[in-house]
């Protein structure tokens, strides 16, 4: 009975998560950055790796200032890599953790652009394209791919696929 109160709690996180996010692709960044704080005081810097990843990568979306973008997407990587597929799936079953890496080391890569630092870019750039083959051929694995391959042609970094 504990572990099924647990997991509805889980993933009543999530869905409040998933609200905001819905609130910034809607266009009240504004609304969705404060939802974002006030979930982030509940889950700490040390609550659930999956809850503190999955915020702090959308919660990096609606900074204006590139450097606070930077420090919320290395939240996010920071979580992740503690994050364990085990717990993964305990909330879906079908991701992997080195699936969530692509997509964190492109947005660093993108931070890091925007700061004037291309060298740090040119290194985020080369993890996320060594991550790709844990993607799925499918639109979000295809869309990540071809952001990837945008962001190496502006960096002047090498693209070994398309």
């Amino acid at each position: 009975m504990t572990e099924q109160q647990e997991q509805t709690a889980e993933d009543a996180m999530m869905t409040r998560i998933g609200q905001a996010v819905m609130l910034h692709h809607g266009g009240d960044r504004e609304e969705a950055q404060g939802r974002f704080l006030g979930l982030w005081g509940e889950i700490g810097e040390d609550g659930d790796a999956l809850h503190r990843c999955t915020l702090a990568h959308y919660m990096a979306d609606t900074q204006e200032d590139p450097s606070a973008e930077l420090a919320w997407d290395l939240r996010a990587l920071s979580a992740a890599d503690e994050l364990t597929d085990e717990r993964l799936n305990a909330h879906h079953q079908s991701l992997a953790v080195r699936g969530f890496y692509p997509s964190l080391h492109l947005n660093l890569a993108a931070d890091y652009m925007k700061l004037g630092r291309p060298e740090a870019a040119r290194s985020h750039l080369r993890r996320a394209r060594g991550a790709v083959g844990a993607l799925e051929d499918d639109g979000y694995g295809n869309g990540i791919k071809a952001a990837i391959a945008r962001l190496e042609r502006e960096v002047g970094e090498g693209s070994e696929e398309e």
